[in-house]
């Protein structure tokens, strides 16, 4: 067994009789939304699916970019790509900015019907000048022309992630504006050379989130997780499909555990 499951299987679980809070994270959500199945053998029964491999060059981008909205924010200064794209706002003086942005940490809300303690880490926070808060994700790849809007159906997770962030922050008293931003990074590929770096070409996208759906979301949670019984698997979810066929081939060759 790998670390990962080692690991995996005594952490975090959820059990039904315990009146501790349980910590639930954004992704954890996202999951859910994607898998009832999959989520509920992860949260309920401690066997995670298998993690995907890190993105280092994006961790890259984000730590830089962090660095680079931080001089600014700072100096209560406007960074270029906000004055490019026309957008009224300077990066946010919040004391907690720095704790928001921590893995396993970041933005906190106890929901108290649920027991739920609801988890993000956000990339970063600007503030306009009618006072309102503007939740900011920074993205990088590296893809064929530029990128201008969310229009993939895979970037729907994207969408859920700012409006659970926007949904976590307006629990914690902030006033938050239904648009939100995605720093969108694209490594360029039309260079003439490497010479040992990648240039990205930055666009700002933004999106105008709704948070209505977190609420019931949760209530629905905490439905699967109170039951014993096995939920549905989400539609076309690789991680099932994989389970399922992988079962049904060892069944019929007739192969057994040792």
């Amino acid at each position: 067994m790998s670390e990962y499951y080692k690991g995996k299987r005594s952490r975090n679980i959820y059990n039904p009789k315990d009146k501790e809070p349980f910590r639930l994270s954004r992704s954890k959500i996202d999951l859910f939304l994607n898998c009832p199945r999959c989520f509920y053998i992860d949260r309920r029964l401690g066997v995670g699916t298998p993690p995907g491999y890190p993105f280092a060059i994006n961790s890259a981008v984000d730590t830089l970019l962090k660095q680079e909205f931080d001089l600014h924010r700072a100096k209560s200064t406007t960074h270029p790509l906000l004055e490019k794209y026309g957008v009224d706002a300077v990066p946010a003086k919040v004391k907690e900015i720095d704790e928001w942005r921590e893995n396993f940490k970041g933005v906190q809300f106890y929901h108290e019907p649920t027991n739920f303690i609801i988890t993000g880490a956000i990339d970063d926070l600007w503030i306009n000048k009618e006072g309102e808060y503007i939740v900011v994700d920074y993205k990088a790849t590296s893809k064929d022309g530029e990128i201008t809007e969310l229009n993939k159906e895979w970037q729907d997770a994207y969408k859920r992630q700012m409006e659970i962030y926007q949904w976590l922050l307006r629990k914690n008293k902030l006033n938050v504006s239904d648009t939100g931003y995605f720093v969108y990074c694209n490594g360029r590929t039309d260079v003439e050379a490497f010479d040992g770096k990648i240039e990205f070409d930055v666009t700002l996208i933004p999106y105008k989130g709704s948070d209505k759906w977190v609420e019931e979301t949760l209530y629905n949670i905490k439905k699967v997780l109170d039951s014993e019984l096995l939920p549905e698997s989400g539609e076309d979810c690789d991680f099932c499909l994989y389970r399922k066929e992988a079962y049904k081939a060892l069944d019929e060759k007739g192969h057994k555990d040792t």
